[in-house]
């Protein structure tokens, strides 16, 4: 039903669809727990997430993890067992998502990447909001990247992360721009947005779980992460920036993703621009399926990834 204000009020049924893997389907058919009532519960609950996980990762993928201080910012360095001496002297930088409040993706999203692109990840362990609001997270990251340039060229460096940190990446590479440092030669961007000023169609209608869960809420999506910046600083959101010149960029979601509407949005904004941006979307799946390492579908967009950096590192000598 359309209401006089043009609202969709809508009643379906939506089977699981065949038309994904045997352990997606089992995934959709979870009910999630009860969301957290606090910002602490909801922190101790992705810390024993992110712990559990990241041993998950490191029995698929194993790795030596190193923990540093890079421009005053804390990372970990996450160095496959065998690189290749072509491959020594790239980096790649992964900024990890969580809603700028919790930390639900370091290790876990740079541990299978380090692996299939036989390649040292820096995770980098930004500041939180609401302690810390933008532009805290962008200046860490430009920390840690403007550091690595002393000993690295942008040439054979490369920036990506999920969710939070997808839309880190974007804004990272706008004010890389806007401070004259050379940009990375690669960006991905998996599940991201960069208009912070508008929620878009997908927030209104998917939770993280896909449908499953609470009636999404149209809140603007990271506010304790705005803090009082006007959601439309360029930085804050790319959607209002130049974009011309920015390299390859990769963007990946689903079509059951909260972000699917944002990283779409974000994608066309690039495409404009004349960016040589990909776009993956995969069929049914929530927010970050990628951390499900179980999923055929994960391995899958793992590969896509991996094989992006690859391609756009890999002519380097």
């Amino acid at each position: 039903m359309i209401d006089d204000s043009g609202a969709a009020r809508i009643t379906r049924v939506i089977p699981i669809p065949q038309t994904v893997s045997p352990e997606a389907r089992k995934l959709l058919a979870q009910r999630p727990g009860p969301a957290p009532a606090t910002l602490a519960e909801n922190r101790e609950r992705t810390d024993t997430f992110r712990t559990r996980r990241s041993a998950e990762a490191r029995k698929l993928f194993p790795v030596q993890v190193t923990e540093k201080m890079v421009g005053g910012v804390r990372t970990d360095w996450i160095t496959p067992p065998d690189i290749p001496e072509a491959k020594r002297n790239r980096v790649l930088i992964n900024v990890h998502g969580g809603g700028f409040i919790t930390d639900s993706g370091s290790l876990v999203e740079g541990i299978p990447i380090a692996s299939l692109t036989q390649t040292t990840v820096v995770s980098v362990y930004y500041r939180l909001a609401p302690e810390h609001p933008y532009p805290a997270a962008v200046d860490d990251t430009v920390a840690v990247y403007r550091e690595l340039l002393k000993t690295h060229r942008p040439s054979v460096m490369a920036l990506f992360g999920t969710s939070a940190g997808a839309i880190l990446t974007a804004e990272t590479a706008v004010r890389l721009r806007q401070v004259g440092l050379p940009l990375p030669a690669a960006l991905g961007v998996f599940s991201g947005a960069g208009d912070l000023a508008n929620p878009g169609d997908s927030l209104a209608i998917f939770t993280l779980s896909g449908f499953a869960g609470p009636q999404p809420e149209l809140e603007q999506h990271g506010s304790p992460y705005v803090g009082k910046t006007d959601p439309r600083d360029p930085v804050l959101s790319p959607l209002y920036a130049d974009v011309k010149g920015f390299p390859p960029t990769l963007f990946v979601t689903s079509t059951r993703d909260i972000l699917l509407s944002g990283t779409t949005i974000l994608h066309r904004a690039f495409l404009r621009a004349g960016v040589n941006a990909e776009l993956v979307v995969f069929e049914a799946l929530p927010h970050a399926f990628w951390y499900n390492y179980n999923l055929p579908e994960t391995r899958e967009a793992l590969g896509i990834m991996a094989g992006f950096f690859d391609r756009c590192l890999g002519r380097q000598p």
